[in-house]
């Protein structure tokens, strides 16, 4: 048995006792204590009524049903991990701890976690379904069928009255209108949907028309979207000799199709994209390589003919190449002599060259002496003079220091009061009564003891 609460003793005391009388604080906290004890942790389910976003981001709602209703809190601490914003009128869960709210008495529930109604059991199935078909192995990666860069056609496995499909076969036709569209019609939605997308997807694989398949539908809730996470569905795909692109739903939607399909696209006309080259895109790239390839050949033809040139130069006559050699020789010659001739006229000017700057170097000896006493002169001066500035520095420099010197201040009748830690007292603040100084004067110091202070 769990302990029961101090409140609850105190309770049961006052209600076996005939006289005893309860204050109100005293009463609704035992009832609280009473009530939490008694249901720990329940789900209640029902609708949103009287819903308040308080500023303080704590939600204030109502759950009712058709017989009668309970106050909810849900505090901002748990509400900021609410992926979806409550709503008036909505079916709800809730996992709550029956409480009462003391200061007024208020019967409510302390919400820790709402979802909205059938979506728990259904993302718990979709969970289950998930990891099962995980562990054995349905969704790797090294099973994934690449896509073909250029499909001859391309199959959509939609219903035809579904918004998806317009909006795949727009794309498509915008992306590549010479690729031929086979849609394979089939019910998205409702009881018996994932048959119809089973035998939809085995009549397109048997009947081989395309290169690769787009499975899609637009978004809808968990419940619309759920013939997608059906198992039937997901081996189905993984059994389809055709590569597959799952677009179903809006983005954030993610069903076992998903995991089961070659690539997953976001939406349907992401779909469409992936299964699609695009025509402006490949018209680009096979510009693009021509351009490339009549670079190339006008480069090479440019080569083969400078080549061709060359070869042409060197098919000559032997007597003429000797002739060639020849006045090429001669040609050599004159140039070896005039070269020769160049260089012996630049020496010679060179050589004349150094001999004047020699002779202009020779010192003069007379004008650097008179020079040299000149400078002397002048070096004594300058000497004579710097020393005297400099002194006359050094005796200001002496009177300001002598100004500054402490020990003339002492001489004066000043003292200076120090703590037992050396410090000077500046503020009689510093120091208090009975406190030890020491007095620095002119000659000597004194220990002291504050008796007073001002």
């Amino acid at each position: 048995m769990p302990e029961m609460p101090a409140n609850l003793d105190l309770a049961r005391d006052f209600a076996s006792s005939g006289d005893a009388v309860l204050s109100v604080s005293s009463l609704n906290r035992s009832v609280r204590d009473l009530l939490e004890t008694r249901f720990p942790l329940v789900w209640v389910a029902g609708e949103i009524s009287n819903l308040t976003l308080a500023r303080s981001g704590h939600i204030y709602f109502s759950l009712k049903d058709q017989q009668a209703q309970v106050r909810c809190v849900l505090f901002r601490h748990r509400a900021q991990f609410l992926d979806w914003t409550p709503r008036e009128g909505m079916q709800v869960e809730v996992r709550a701890v029956v409480t009462l709210y003391e200061a007024r008495g208020d019967f409510q529930l302390g919400v820790e976690f709402m979802r909205r109604a059938g979506q728990g059991a259904l993302h718990e199935a979709f969970l289950r379904l998930r990891d099962r078909l995980a562990a054995e192995g349905l969704f790797s990666e090294s099973s994934k069928r690449p896509l073909p860069s250029f499909p001859r056609a391309i199959g959509v496995v939609t219903s035809l009255h579904a918004a998806a499909l317009r909006d795949v076969l727009t794309t498509l036709a915008r992306r590549n209108p010479s690729i031929p569209v086979i849609v394979y019609p089939t019910a998205v939605q409702g009881e018996g949907a994932a048959l119809e997308i089973v035998a939809a997807l085995e009549r397109a694989g048997r009947r081989a028309e395309c290169d690769v398949l787009v499975l899609c539908r637009g978004g809808g809730s968990m419940e619309d979207l759920w013939s997608f996470n059906d198992e039937r569905v997901a081996r189905s795909i993984r059994a389809c000799p055709l590569p597959i692109v799952a677009g179903v739903g809006h983005e954030t939607d993610f069903t076992i199709a998903d995991f089961a399909a070659d690539r997953r696209a976001p939406t349907p006309t992401a779909a469409a994209e992936l299964a699609s080259p695009s025509r402006a895109e490949l018209l680009t790239r096979i510009n693009g390589l021509s351009e490339r390839m009549h670079r190339r050949i006008t480069r090479d033809l440019e080569t083969r003919m400078q080549l061709l040139d060359h070869l042409a130069r060197r098919l000559v006559h032997p007597a003429r190449r000797i002739q060639e050699q020849a006045a090429l020789f001669a040609q050599l010659v004159t140039r070896v002599r005039r070269a020769a001739e160049r260089a012996f006229e630049r020496e010679r000017w060179r050589l004349s060259g150094l001999v004047e700057r020699g002779r202009r170097r020779i010192p003069q000896i007379a004008p650097l002496g008179q020079h040299t006493l000149h400078l002397a002169g002048r070096l004594q001066a300058a000497s004579r003079q710097h020393l005297a500035e400099r002194e006359a520095r050094f005796r200001v420099l002496a009177r300001s220091l002598a100004a500054l010197d402490p020990r003339a201040v002492l001489e004066r009748g000043y003292s200076i009061a120090r703590d037992r830690d050396g410090h000077a007292v500046r503020d009689s603040a510093a120091i208090a009564r009975d406190d030890r100084l020491e007095l620095t004067f002119a000659r000597g110091t004194a220990q002291v003891r504050v008796e007073d202070k001002t």
